[in-house]
């Protein structure tokens, strides 16, 4: 068993995102996602984008599911950001965006046709004659500006044409990654490009892997766009939704040889990663009055619906729970207006073979905690809707490992309950029996997380056959990071090989 366990410290989006970025780049139990690029030259190009549920629908299959389709009306109706991932767009109307290590955007902008190819698509027919000696040293300039080894930002304006001048921003990644990091540091692409790009207008984001081709996953690159732009908001503007308007990103990934990604797989993981991560990331913004036990149950049956019959979708809720004997989670939600439930997701591929595995993914739901009768302070209940990240983000890894192909076996349970206070809230000094029959003291209802994945897990181990893999994930203590002092998943593993795996 793995268990990824994020601290209440680390950002929400972040927290959300640990297991999609596990199961979206080299190593991960899935091997879904080509951890090399595929040549450019030798399939056709791909059009896949995230698109809002109110678009027309694409032919695509990877847009069947809308990460955005269950928001409710007034944040529905709010402009979207569409994600395309297609790497022959037209050039963007309004802005550009350069993303990759100093040292290899350096390489880009050394010839002006290779960078014109880049800002404007190879297609365009102003990409190879209008970016001359003056354009290419205003983009030298302002990368000049930026620090090789910490990275940052810079923005300019680049002549490409007689009458256009595009907005070009320029997000540089440290050179330099220690062994925790990405080799591209795709948690500083996130933060980076909200920075540069414009809050309005279509923009283009080019993402050069450069000499890390080989071991970055495009998976791990569309998670860290996506990120970027999440789909949640309810601001106003003088008591009205701020007036947007919708707009397209087109994200580019270059091999090490600065041609475009272009490869069918290559795209549809870059897609499938977005979708996931939006869905995750938009789950873990929603508030509790909105994101109840039910309304997350909803949101994974539309998951499963939009997956196909390939994925069954069932759940047991409220005292049913306390019937067959999930006395841990049913003991954590059952002071709750609305009961907790444990959904399960199945999994099965049309074809296996004798790599194939069988997975279960456990993911802490809790909507919602306020310590239970162990009361958290006021400044600590703040935020406690994203105690539920662990469970959004096994979703959104869930959809996009099933929607890239994986041919794993794959089981998802998600133990969803809100942790609230009442007259039947369970207490300190109860003794709960839990689903593996082991009785539990309770002397602290604010460690509810152990109690509900410990049902999950049992379930998992009990109910599934030829289980080879349980991966739980959960926003489960802070003590992760008082042990190892930076905001990073732990993991233990009980299989000495897994990490080497």
């Amino acid at each position: 068993m793995i268990r990824l366990s994020s601290s209440s410290l680390i950002p929400s989006r972040k927290r959300a995102a640990f297991a999609l970025l596990a199961l979206t780049t080299a190593g991960g139990p899935f091997g879904a996602v080509p951890t090399t690029f595929a040549s450019a030259a030798s399939s056709s190009s791909s059009s896949t984008s995230v698109r809002p549920a109110f678009l027309a629908p694409s032919s695509s299959a990877m847009a069947a599911f809308s990460s955005r389709a269950s928001l409710p009306e007034s944040a529905t109706r709010r402009p979207a950001t569409t994600l395309s991932f297609d790497a022959a767009a037209a050039a963007p109307a309004d802005a550009a965006v350069l993303v990759g290590k100093k040292s290899t955007l350096s390489d880009l902008v050394a010839d002006e046709t290779t960078l014109g190819a880049a800002l404007l698509g190879e297609g365009s027919a102003s990409s190879t004659s209008s970016l001359g000696a003056a354009s290419l040293s205003v983009v030298r300039a302002a990368l000049d500006s930026i620090s090789g080894k910490s990275g940052g930002t810079a923005e300019t304006f680049v002549p490409v044409s007689d009458d256009k001048v595009l907005r070009l921003g320029i997000v540089a990644v440290p050179d330099e990654v220690t062994r925790n990091n990405h080799p591209l540091s795709v948690h500083s692409i996130t933060e980076n490009l909200g920075k540069v790009v414009p809050e309005k207008g279509d923009v283009r984001v080019v993402v050069a892997a450069g000499g890390d081709a080989g071991v970055v996953t495009p998976g791990a690159v569309g998670l860290s766009v996506a990120r970027a732009f999440p789909l949640y908001s309810r601001k106003t503007d003088g008591g009205k939704p701020k007036d947007e308007v919708d707009r397209t990103v087109s994200v580019t990934l270059l091999d090490g040889s600065f041609k475009a990604v272009e490869d069918d797989a290559s795209t549809s993981a870059m897609a499938a990663a977005a979708e996931g991560a939006r869905l995750a990331a938009r789950l873990v913004d929603t508030p509790p009055e909105e994101l109840t036990t039910e309304a997350f149950s909803a949101e994974a049956q539309s998951v499963a619906k939009s997956l196909g019959s390939s994925v069954t979708f069932r759940e047991i809720v409220g005292d049913d729970l306390e019937e067959k004997g999930y006395g841990g989670l049913h003991g954590v939600g059952r002071a709750a207006v609305c009961p907790p439930r444990l959904v399960i997701l199945s999994y099965e591929p049309s074809e296996t073979t004798d790599d194939t595995e069988t997975v279960a993914l456990v993911g802490k739901g809790i909507v919602y905690d306020t310590g239970g009768l162990s009361l958290k302070p006021k400044t600590g209940m703040c935020g406690m809707k994203a105690d539920m990240g662990g469970a959004a983000g096994l979703l959104g890894a869930f959809y996009a490992a099933v929607a890239t192909g994986t041919k794993h076996r794959l089981n998802l349970l998600l133990c969803l309950a809100e942790n609230a206070i009442g007259p039947t809230a369970f207490r300190n000094d109860d003794i709960l029996t839990m689903y593996s029959g082991k009785t539990v003291e309770v002397n602290n209802s604010d460690a509810e997380g152990r109690l509900v994945l410990g049902d999950g897990v049992a379930h998992a181990t009990k109910h599934i056959d030829g289980l080879t893999l349980v991966l739980d994930m959960a926003t489960l203590t802070g003590a992760q990071l008082v042990a190892t002092r930076v905001p990073l998943p732990s993991s233990v593993e009980e299989t000495p090989s897994l990490p080497a795996n």
